[in-house]
């Protein structure tokens, strides 16, 4: 039986598995063809270039990122829970199972590879300001009269989310999202 997925998807996925465990300059064109299980003219057809398949890779990630969000953030009843559930998307995207384990943010990993000034590092820097921005957001709501403490106290929140991932990354799980979180609360909690 053949695989009727678009060749686009199927590149797609493979490189994006391949990218996530072995990063991106390891992995070459011919790896990511025969694990989509295509003709290496097809990769081209249907991107530009390996660097193109990596601005798609990463566009990806933060979809599936902003996906995860969005229904964190529709069971969300108030600004307080707005603000855990960032941190709630961030421990769902950790709980996916990858076939080599938790390796942390695929967006910090592609971008740790990439050179500076490269569109990609524009782009998961744009993701990270999204998160950093929706947890602001909410936290305007809950200090509607202390516009330059939400905003510090978001900025704070954010460097605890991203450092946890980091660490989260190192460590192979998601231990500091979670401790990360309960932090969050507790920070919450005083305001």
């Amino acid at each position: 039986m053949t695989d009727r997925t678009p060749a686009r998807e199927r590149l797609l996925r493979a490189a994006s598995e391949l990218f996530y465990n072995d990063g991106v300059v390891a992995t070459g064109i011919d790896a990511i063809t025969a694990r989509a299980g295509v003709a290496k003219m097809s990769l081209y057809n249907n991107f530009a270039s390996k660097a193109d398949l990596v601005q798609a890779y990463i566009q990806s990630r933060h979809e599936e990122w902003q996906g995860l969000c969005r229904e964190r953030m529709e069971g969300a009843a108030s600004p307080r829970e707005r603000v855990l559930a960032v941190f709630d998307s961030y421990l769902d995207h950790a709980a996916f199972e990858y076939q080599r384990g938790f390796r942390g943010c695929g967006l910090y990993n592609a971008a740790a590879e990439l050179p500076a000034g490269d569109p990609g590092r524009a782009a998961v820097a744009a993701q990270k300001e999204e998160a950093e921005r929706l947890i602001r957001e909410a936290l305007r709501e809950m200090l509607p009269d202390d516009e330059a403490r939400a905003g510090e106290t978001a900025e704070h929140l954010s460097f605890l989310l991203e450092g946890a991932m980091t660490r989260a990354g190192l460590e192979g799980h998601d231990a500091r999202l979670k401790a990360a979180r309960r932090i969050a609360a507790s920070v919450l909690d005083q305001l």
